[in-house]
């Protein structure tokens, strides 16, 4: 049986530790789509299809990862996908208790859908896109938090 897991999140822009999750997940599953949420009630600094690109970029290494964007509920996005496992990270307990409330509403939306949370590697524990985007709004380095094509896309939003 092909097990098809889903990696959701507005991953804006995608970190280091995304790209560890992701890797790791791929490791544990036939299938990977890292779903890329259109998210306008955050208000992303790239635009979909910048994500979607930057993500795509940094993970063409890994033959069974998929990137895709999607809008609506992750739930009907799951079962569109035929996808039964849910792939969220997890930093510090609280994390944990939204996702815990996640993954209840999801599976009671998507009845076959299992959330598997992961902890981060240590040295990606504390990266988050929040914090990147504060660094780079600020001219910081964060070459050592995303991917080389990422720092610079960083560099060009911050620069105009």
């Amino acid at each position: 049986m092909m097990v098809k897991a889903i990696y959701p999140g507005t991953f804006d822009p995608i970190t280091n530790g995304h790209i560890d999750l992701v890797k790791r997940s791929a490791k544990l599953f036939e299938h990977v789509v890292l779903a890329i949420a259109t998210s306008s009630r955050k208000k992303p600094l790239f635009d979909l299809q910048e994500r979607v690109e930057m993500a795509k970029a940094s993970l063409i290494d890994v033959p069974n990862v998929t990137v895709e964007g999607f809008t609506g509920l992750l739930a009907d996005y799951a079962k569109e996908k035929d996808a039964k496992v849910l792939i969220r990270g997890v930093r510090a307990v609280a994390d944990f208790e939204y996702e815990y409330q996640l993954a209840s509403v999801n599976r009671t939306l998507y009845s076959e859908l299992e959330s598997v949370l992961l902890t981060p590697s240590h040295e990606h524990a504390h990266i988050s896109s929040t914090i990147v985007r504060d660094v780079a709004a600020h001219h910081g380095d964060v070459s050592l938090f995303v991917p080389p094509l990422v720092a610079d896309a960083l560099v060009q939003k911050f620069n105009k």
